[in-house]
C-alpha cells in the first residue's frame, strides 16, 4: 500500500512537472542563439550577441515581453564547426523547446543547419552567415536572413571596382562563405577583369605565398592592377599587404569590403581605397541606429562594430514578426508574417524578399580616410547603395 501511494505521488510530481513546463514555455518565446564563442570568428559572434540583446531590449522597449510573453535567449558555442552546429539545434528545438533560433557565424555551420531547421518544421533566422547558397540552393521555407549575403556584397563592391581596364585577383577564405562571395563576384563584375583566385584556409596566419602568387599574376598585366580581399575571420591579411608595399613595388593596390574595427586598423594604410560596406556607426543616420550607437558607447565605452548591427537588426525582425503575431510562435503564422515583411534596423528599413526570405537592405560605397582622431582607417560615404540599385538574383528553387 505505500509503496503504491509512493508511486502514485511521483507520478503525480512528474504530471505536475509537465503541466508546469508546459504552461512555463507557454508563458516565454523561447529564442536560441547558436553562434561562434570560440574559434576563428569569436569577435564576430560575441558583436552579434551583444547586438541581439541591445535590440531585444530597445525592440521590446526595455520590458523583453511580446503579447504578454516573456522572451528567453539561450546561447550556444558552435565553435565554428558544422557537425557542432547542427547538434546544437537539435537540441535547441527538441530539448530547449526554442522556438526560434538565430545564427550562426559562419557559413559551413549554417549550411549543415539548414536541413536541421526544416526536420523541426521551426524558423532559423540566419545571421549573419553569408553565403548564397544559404538563401540559395540549400534553402528552404523555415530559412530567414538578417545578415546580407554574398551577392549584396559582390553587387555593392562592383560599384566601386566594376571599371574598364581593372584587372582584379582575389584573395578569399577557402570555404562556402569565401567561394560563394567569389562566385557573385564573377557574375557582378562586367567591365573589369579577374585574372587570379587565391583561396587560403581560415586561421591562416601566413598569406605570403598566396599573395606572392596573386603578385605574380598581376605584375605584368595592362591597365590599374587589384588584389580584392575577401575575407573573414583572424588573422586577416592586411597587415601583411601593406608591408609588402605592393602598390609601391608593382602599382597593385588594395581593394576590399568593410569588415571589424580591429581589422580597419590596417585600412588606415590605404587611404583612398575604395570598396563598399554593410555598416560602419557613422554611416546611417536614423533614430535607432543613434540609439544603438549611445547605448552602446555608454555600456562599453566604444562604438558599435559591423556585426553588432546585424545582432540589432535580427532582434528587430524577430520582435516586429512577434508583435503582429500577438506572441503566436505558431511556424506557419510566422513564416505568413515575415514573408514580404518590412522592418527597422539600424541600418535603415530591410524588408525579406518572400521568394528566398533574404533581407533586401542598403549596402555603403566608401572611402577610406586616415583621421588621426580614429586608430582605424574611416570609410566615409561616397553613396548609400539601395536595395533597388542592386539587381540581387533569387537563387533557390522555390
Amino acid at each position: 500500500m505505500f509503496h503504491a501511494t509512493r508511486r502514485l505521488a511521483v507520478i503525480a510530481l512528474a504530471c505536475t512537472a509537465s503541466l508546469a513546463f508546459a504552461q512555463s514555455s507557454k508563458s516565454e518565446i523561447r529564442i536560441a542563439h547558436i553562434h561562434s564563442k570560440t574559434g576563428p570568428l569569436e569577435a564576430y559572434a560575441k558583436q552579434t550577441h551583444t547586438g541581439l540583446m541591445m535590440g531585444l531590449k530597445y525592440a521590446t522597449g526595455g520590458t523583453m515581453m511580446v503579447g504578454g510573453k516573456k522572451i528567453v535567449v539561450i546561447e550556444k558555442d558552435d565553435q565554428g564547426k558544422p557537425d557542432v552546429g547542427k547538434s546544437l539545434l537539435a537540441a535547441a528545438y527538441a530539448d530547449d523547446k526554442a522556438d526560434i533560433a538565430i545564427g550562426p557565424t559562419a557559413s559551413p555551420v549554417a549550411l549543415a543547419m539548414l536541413p536541421v531547421a526544416e526536420e523541426y518544421r521551426k524558423i532559423l533566422l540566419v545571421e549573419p552567415a553569408v553565403a548564397d547558397s544559404i538563401t540559395g540552393d540549400k534553402w528552404n521555407k523555415y530559412i530567414f536572413r538578417t545578415g546580407r549575403n554574398s551577392s549584396q556584397d559582390a553587387a555593392a563592391n562592383a560599384v566601386a571596382l566594376d571599371a574598364p581596364n581593372n584587372v582584379i585577383g582575389v584573395l578569399a577564405n577557402d570555404n562556402a562563405f569565401g567561394r560563394d562571395a567569389v562566385k557573385a563576384s564573377k557574375d557582378f563584375t562586367k567591365k573589369a577583369k579577374i585574372v587570379h583566385e587565391e583561396y587560403l584556409p581560415v586561421g591562416t596566419t601566413d598569406f605570403t605565398a598566396g599573395l606572392l602568387r596573386l603578385v605574380d599574376k598581376l605584375k605584368d598585366q595592362p591597365g590599374n592592377k587589384y588584389i580584392s580581399v575577401v575575407w573573414s575571420g583572424a588573422p586577416t591579411p592586411f597587415a601583411k599587404i601593406a608591408e609588402m608595399e605592393l602598390d609601391k613595388r608593382y602599382g597593385i593596390k588594395l581593394a576590399t569590403g568593410g569588415n571589424i574595427l580591429p581589422a580597419m586598423v590596417a585600412y588606415k594604410q590605404f587611404p583612398g581605397m575604395e570598396g563598399a560596406l554593410y555598416y560602419y556607426f557613422g554611416i546611417p543616420k536614423n533614430p535607432i541606429n543613434e540609439h544603438m550607437v549611445a547605448e552602446h558607447y555608454r555600456e562599453f565605452k566604444q562604438p558599435p562594430d559591423f556585426f553588432t548591427a546585424g545582432g540589432f537588426s535580427a532582434a528587430m525582425a524577430v520582435v516586429t514578426a512577434l508583435k503582429k503575431t500577438n506572441g503566436d510562435t505558431n511556424t506557419d503564422k510566422l513564416i505568413q508574417t515575415m514573408e514580404g515583411m518590412s522592418f527597422d534596423t539600424p541600418k535603415g528599413t530591410m524588408t525579406f524578399r518572400k521568394e528566398d526570405h533574404q533581407a533586401m537592405q542598403s549596402m555603403y560605397h566608401f572611402r577610406i580616410k586616415a583621421d588621426p582622431a580614429f586608430a582605424w582607417g574611416v570609410p566615409e560615404l561616397v553613396r548609400e547603395i539601395k536595395p533597388e540599385d542592386m539587381n540581387i538574383p533569387i537563387r533557390n528553387k522555390r
